[in-house]
């Protein structure tokens, strides 16, 4: 039976750690692991009064081969780091807790810079924080945990480190997440085309009203604890904004190029810390591929008998593409691209999808098109994830179908939806918001109802105008995720309004200015935009009805059942939906999944003037007459010229 515990090292930590140990343990001093450790070690200790990442890794190859935990502490920056254990073959490994803890850091982009360059070279980084009282807490902390570890008991150490401030010596234990892309304990299978096959399972409804099938009662359990912590959190930070009408809460996403807030919007903080979260994971799995290692590269010429035709989900003009310094360059059938395995439901069968278009952060400077996080969506399920993936993009599909072929659309009365919680919201924007509601039929010919909402200013500054839209079987669901977002920016953008009021004007006579995801929304904020929206608001229409203007009506209590029904609807009208699953491990972890859906045909929502996609997507001139709003199919010339107001 294996009983000795091995310590590798030299220095003040690893003298004190043995001399703790050697009265209650097998202690065996190891000078090189280039010799064979002993067969009866059961534990190793790397100890190390300074930062040598580059030993490290070293120590993991080696220790790897020879199947036998180990366990690092060193002194990086003032602080002491002890673990995490390391059990070889498994994810969540001292990279992994490194890059956590890196990543979570203010200084981020330069501390992984220090620590590659460890890496790349032979040196140690002594730190002048390291004293004989720091390294004794240190010791006593790792001793503590090895005796747990050699007697069976549960160590604070699997996927875990302690962090010993060495100049207070304040100490936390932290939890942190393995990274699926870790260079060292990665273990990512290949994308396939069998791993793309979705087969429909039931995905039960919490309730026969609700259109979830885990309630945040569960998943709060996993939630804050699993993704939240500002030292190693997968997510490192939240902050409440008071001054919005409803509940806002915003958590951090770090990245490499910066910090990403994710906003959680309804009527309690709880819930929207929760949706926060949830939010930020769902950004993360659509960034890159994390869940599956991405192995076919060709042309499409070579795999179009199995590939999606990149051009039908709408492209760049050949005006845009020949602008100056244009990020992206026109489709090349024989130019090799990356691609991952989907799933089309038209054709029931894998189907391969470029990376560019599946990974919203992939693309610019060597793809052909803009995407964005258009159908990207998190679900309880992966039948939950794939409804609310079609529920965005048919939410963007009908508001910019609105914009660019200036729809009159039927306006709607609020009061008419019979929903005591929406009056309240309703009244609250406009009591504390000061704006008022005006609320539009905007369903296309896929039946699914959908909601455009444009919030109009009562007070004398901040944004005149801000428009939202929202798409849900359920219209009234559908009108209040249009008035959380429209909430978000009411009053928290007055000040930033004001502050870029003369760049907004330069906006508004020139559409090219406007770059950015923030740019629509400042620009419309300008009273003299208004008339922009005149097809909407400037006509003297009779209020419809909720009753008189929504006809979808199921009652499932299976949410895969509506799934079913609204994928029916696309095949009716002859669109594919086509499933690329995204999920990371970190959320599979939960039981969680994240999808990308992408439906041809469909309007992609784009940002900045220059980058509008509508070339290939004959829609846009069609639907105003299956409609009935136009008597004859329109002409690309007719399409409305302004930058969009979805902000």
């Amino acid at each position: 039976m294996n009983s000795a515990v091995a310590i590798f090292g030299k220095g003040q930590l690893a003298e004190y750690v043995s001399e703790i140990l050697s009265n209650k343990l097998q202690i065996i001093d190891i000078k090189d692991l280039e010799i064979t450790i002993p067969k009866d070690t059961s534990l190793v200790l790397v100890l190390d009064d300074g930062w040598d990442p580059l030993m490290h890794q070293k120590v993991d190859e080696s220790l790897k081969k020879a199947n036998i935990p180990w366990l690092r502490a060193c002194v990086s920056f003032g602080e002491g780091i002890i673990g995490p254990l390391v059990h070889p073959g498994k994810t969540g490994c001292n990279n992994c807790a490194d890059f956590r803890r890196l990543m979570a850091g203010r200084e981020r982009r330069e501390m992984m810079e220090i620590n590659q360059y460890f890496l790349e070279s032979d040196g140690v980084l002594n730190d002048s924080w390291g004293t004989r009282t720091g390294f004794l807490q240190m010791a006593y902390l790792i001793s503590a945990e090895v005796e747990k570890f050699m007697t069976g008991k549960e160590t604070r150490l699997n996927e875990r480190i302690f962090l010993l401030n060495l100049k207070s010596l304040k100490c936390s234990n932290h939890f942190f997440l393995p990274d699926p892309l870790c260079p060292n304990c990665s273990q990512l299978p290949d994308d396939s085309s069998d791993s793309a096959v979705i087969n429909l399972q039931p995905s039960m409804k919490i309730s026969q009203s609700s259109y979830r099938c885990r309630s945040m009662d569960e998943l709060k359990k996993v939630l804050v604890n699993d993704y939240l912590g500002q030292r190693t959190g997968f997510l490192n930070g939240k902050a409440f904004d008071l001054s919005t009408p409803f509940a806002d809460v915003v958590v951090n996403l770090p990245l490499i190029q910066g910090d990403e807030g994710t906003a959680g919007r309804t009527l309690s903080y709880e819930s929207s810390e929760l949706t926060a979260i949830l939010e930020g994971l769902e950004r993360y799995c659509g960034l890159t591929p994390r869940g599956k290692r991405t192995v076919i590269r060709d042309s499409y010429q070579n795999v179009k008998d199995y590939a999606i035709n990149p051009e039908i989900v709408g492209t760049h003009s050949k005006e845009q593409y020949a602008l100056p310094n244009f990020p992206f360059k026109p489709f090349n059938p024989k130019r090799k691209i990356d691609w991952v395995w989907g799933y089309s439901f038209m054709k029931e069968k894998p189907i391969l999808v470029p990376e560019i278009l599946s990974y919203y952060s992939l693309g610019c400077g060597r793809g052909f098109v803009y995407e964005t996080s258009n159908g990207c969506a998190l679900g309880g399920s992966l039948e939950e994830a794939i409804f609310y993936g079609i529920m965005e993009i048919v939410e963007r599909d009908s508001f910019l179908m609105t914009w660019y072929a200036k729809l009159a659309l039927p306006r709607l009365d609020p009061k008419s939806a019979n929903d005591q919680e929406l009056d309240l919201m309703v009244e609250r924007m406009r009591s504390v918001g000061g704006y008022e509601l005006h609320l539009f039929n905007s369903t296309m010919e896929n039946g699914i109802p959908s909601i455009l909402a444009i919030a109009k200013n009562r007070k004398d500054k901040g944004l005149n105008i801000i428009c939202a839209a929202g798409a849900h079987l359920d219209p009234v669901r559908a009108v209040k995720s249009a008035v959380y977002e429209l909430a978000g920016m009411m009053l928290t953008l007055d000040e930033k309004f004001e502050e870029n009021y003369a760049k907004s004007m330069r906006m508004l006579l020139d559409d090219n200015l406007v770059k950015q995801m923030d740019d629509h929304g400042m620009l419309y904020g300008l009273p003299q935009a208004q008339e922009r929206l005149n097809f909407l608001l400037g006509e003297n229409r009779s209020l419809r009805t909720f009753e008189q203007e929504f006809k979808w009506n199921t009652k499932h209590n299976d949410l895969t059942d509506d799934l079913k029904d609204v994928l029916k609807a696309f095949q009716q009208i002859n669109l594919d939906v086509i499933v690329v699953d995204q999920t990371a491990p970190e959320i599979r972890r939960n039981g969680l999944s994240c999808v990308k859906v992408l439906i041809p045909g469909m309007l992609p929502m784009t940002f900045g003037q220059h980058l509008k996609r509508l070339t290939g997507l004959e829609r846009v001139l069609n639907i105003p007459v299956k409609l009935g709003y136009a008597k004859k199919p329109l002409k690309p010339e007719q399409l409305n010229p302004y930058p969009h107001p979805f902000p």
